[in-house]
């Protein structure tokens, strides 16, 4: 992976955000983002890179207390039953400081194959001594392939909530001082 400390790296969750975005009542986008997570980046001494995260479900947030239960219940995510959704990297191809990673991500007990491109926005030694890394990462989705089908038709026709969910990731990374 281009210019990475090869070792574990830590996702740091106070400085990273992981959104979607979906299509509401075919006019306007709402955004929503998950509070809760953990993930790993391990970088090989060749260069090689792998990934996990895990996103609590029940971290669902839209700004908005109703639909943040809608979501999380059991017409979407079913946070009760399926607390998690993961990703899991299988191939991380870079080419400068863009790449594509791709792996299997499951939501409510269904998996997919999921293509994110991703930037390498740098590395750098903070001033506490952590080193720490960047990226920002996208990939589109259909709900529909993870199960997730609840709609309402609406008046003028369409449905409520759009197929398609953007994923938007900023992460940041620290290495494992351990290493």
């Amino acid at each position: 992976m281009a210019q990475l400390t090869p070792g574990t790296w830590k996702l740091d969750t106070h400085h990273s955000e992981i959104g979607m975005t979906v299509r509401h009542a075919g006019i306007s986008k709402v955004r929503a983002t998950f509070g809760e997570a953990d993930g790993t980046l391990t970088v090989g001494e060749d260069g090689t890179a792998s990934v996990e995260a895990t996103v609590r479900a029940s971290s669902f947030d839209s700004k908005s207390a109703d639909r943040d239960a809608h979501v999380r219940g059991g017409d979407f995510l079913d946070a009760e039953n399926h607390p998690e959704l993961t990703f899991r990297a299988t191939d991380v191809k870079a080419s400068g400081e863009e790449f594509e990673v791709a792996g299997e991500l499951t939501i409510r007990g269904e998996t997919r194959k999921v293509t994110f491109e991703a930037e390498f926005g740098g590395q750098a030694v903070d001033p506490f001594g952590a080193t720490r890394a960047g990226f920002s990462a996208s990939a589109a989705i259909s709900r529909k392939d993870f199960g997730l089908t609840w709609n309402a038709p609406l008046e003028a026709g369409g449905v409520l909530v759009g197929d398609k969910v953007a994923i938007d990731l900023e992460v940041a990374f620290v290495l494992d001082q351990g290493e």
